[in-house]
């Protein structure tokens, strides 16, 4: 049983944030006040003001891009990097209009380039006190105010390096607050509304849909390795995918608090794992980056392939975004639950 993403529950959202507009038009419904400039907002342990709205973003960071999207300031956008897979459908025509600075890392000078108001990181990694496309204060000495996802720094310690360790539970009030400020930077607020209102409802829907399933199954998420031959990204308990796991009732058979630790398929097998997800990505920077190679692995590898998961044919494809803390989070606890109820786990 392998479960793919739908594209149809991303075209659903874009439906969905488009019948709300016109019933709040049609309604007459109170609209959220102006924003009142210059803006100053608490991010990640810097003070960031905005004399205006933007009108020349670039974004940095896949899910910090999608959210522009969906907030509808695509038209102020001149720039995007850091992508691994297709975009959210309904969004190909404005993505299309974005230059896309790189794949992966771009570099400071080619952000500079496009003469941005506001730079956004989805990721420390790229823009932080370390970032290996610049620091904060790079940009901010010309002028170019950077807003960092709040999921990526509130309760998480990225001082270490790498995906960094988080220290408290990963919760998509995280990612609601990164929408609800990039509303007021922008000054959409009410476009804001729309959009976690209707994650929100994504979301119990969901989890109603398996309720009865609560307690009864574990999971381990792989993202991908580095080698085959050697220890596996599996996802910590306190990152996007534990969020994904306790949302549905199930339980992470992986303890660390590590964002994605390394762990051992030997290890990974003796917990168990009644489910295995998969992440599905464009990217191909390592080997098990592709999905395909995550199948051929768990078939053919002398300890994956005895795994009762594996056996059963309980073996998830989730999209990797979602296995990340953003807005694909609600999709992948969708994909989860429908993989669930079809398998007949739910019972």
């Amino acid at each position: 049983m392998t479960i793919l993403p739908a594209a149809a529950r991303a075209a659903s959202l874009v439906s969905a944030l488009a019948g709300a507009a016109v019933l709040v038009l049609s309604s007459g419904a109170a609209q959220a006040a102006a924003t009142q400039y210059p803006l100053t907002l608490e991010n990640c342990g810097r003070k960031v003001t905005f004399e205006k709205a933007p009108e020349r973003a670039v974004s940095l960071g896949q899910s910090s891009t999608e959210i522009l999207y969906l907030l509808g300031v695509g038209e102020r956008m001149v720039g995007t990097a850091v992508w691994i897979g297709p975009v959210l459908s309904g969004y190909e025509d404005i993505n299309a209009k974005v230059e896309r600075l790189a794949d992966n890392d771009p570099s400071f000078e080619s952000v500079v380039a496009r003469k941005p108001d506001l730079v956004t990181a989805q990721f420390q990694w790229h823009v932080g006190p370390e970032g290996i496309v610049a620091t904060p204060e790079q940009f901010e000495e010309l002028n170019i105010p950077v807003y960092t996802s709040p999921a990526d720094c509130i309760g998480k310690d990225n001082s270490g390096g790498g995906d960094g360790v988080r220290n408290t539970v990963f919760t998509m009030d995280l990612i609601y607050k990164e929408i609800s400020e990039l509303a007021q930077i922008f000054d959409v607020q009410d476009q804001g509304g729309k959009v976690i209102a209707d994650l929100k409802a994504r979301e119990e829907a969901a989890r109603r849909k398996i309720a009865s399933a609560d307690g009864k199954l574990s999971a381990v998420f792989w993202f991908s390795s580095a080698e085959l031959d050697i220890d596996p990204y599996v996802a910590g308990r306190n990152g996007a995918p534990g969020y994904i796991m306790s949302a549905l009732g199930i339980r992470n058979v992986i303890e660390s608090d590590e964002e994605w630790p390394t762990v051992g398929w030997e290890t990974v097998a003796k917990a168990v794992p009644t489910i295995i997800v998969a992440g599905k990505m464009e990217r191909r920077r390592f080997p098990a980056d592709d999905v395909a190679v995550k199948h051929e692995f768990l078939e053919t590898d002398p300890v994956a392939s005895l795994m009762p998961a594996v056996k059963n044919g309980h073996v998830v494809d989730m999209d990797a975004q979602a296995m990340n803390p953003t807005i694909r989070t609600i999709e992948g606890i969708e994909v989860l639950a429908d993989a669930i109820e079809k398998a007949g786990l739910a019972k």
